[in-house]
């Protein structure tokens, strides 16, 4: 096993086991529909991760095709230039010097766009799948906003909108827990996005992706220190 990777196998594996795990415990649990949705973008993860990080050769040769037609031509058309003393007389050879030199600097500036062409379509893929990892990470935030266990160690009169409160400790507890879960494997699907392709806005991107996470698990995590707290001070 290669350690100083990750594997995209071990992670659908991983999706997977939490999607059976929050399946079995909460069957009728809005969050199953989460963790479906997680599991499926883990499965195009491994897909999309390997088409970003790989080379693309056909766009490659049409792109040193492209480069070789505009060299051709701008030689060509310098050749055919004919200067005759009368030219270079008073202003007029710094004009003639002045135009070749922007269109050198054209030429240039041509050359560059097409050659970062490649970098660019892996970058907006590469942004757009982090993206999407961005706002399923606030649905989840979104199915354990109103799970709050202060309301369930302090009993009190209910509103009409109130959340209805069906789950014991225990089942709370682990909802809590798979939720955090869940954040965490969104952080590493985005990490397979640049695991191969170090692009400096993806990998930056990928790091606010886990800023997000790492902020909300925290979120998560005091309520599930309130509920292992209450459990220790409650009577044997």
């Amino acid at each position: 096993m290669n350690y100083s990777q990750l594997d995209p196998n071990l992670i659908v594996a991983t999706a997977e086991q939490l999607c059976r795990r929050v399946r079995e415990r909460f069957p009728v649990a809005g969050l199953n529909n989460c963790s479906n949705q997680l599991l499926e973008i883990t499965k195009q993860a491994k897909v999309r991760a390997a088409a970003i990080g790989a080379p693309m050769r056909w766009l490659r040769v049409l792109l040193a095709i492209a480069v070789a037609v505009i060299v051709v031509l701008f030689v060509l058309t310098a050749r055919q230039v004919r200067l005759r003393d009368a030219d270079l007389e008073g202003g007029q050879l710094i004009q003639i010097l002045e135009a070749g030199f922007n269109a050198t600097v054209l030429v240039g500036a041509l050359i560059v766009f097409l050659f970062t062409i490649e970098l660019r379509v892996k970058r907006r893929r590469a942004l757009k799948a982090i993206h999407e990892l961005r706002s399923l990470s606030h649905i989840i935030d979104m199915h354990q906003l109103t799970k709050d266990p202060e309301r369930m160690l302090q009993k009190g009169a209910d509103t009409e909108s109130s959340p209805k409160r069906t789950m014991t400790q225990f089942e709370l507890s682990r909802y809590l827990d798979y939720c955090t879960e869940m954040l965490s494997l969104c952080g590493k699907v985005a990490a397979l996005y640049v695991q191969n392709f170090e692009d400096a806005d993806a990998v930056s991107a990928v790091n606010d992706l886990e800023d997000l996470t790492s902020g909300l698990t925290r979120k998560i995590w005091q309520k599930i220190m309130i509920i292992h707290a209450a459990r220790e001070t409650q009577p044997a």
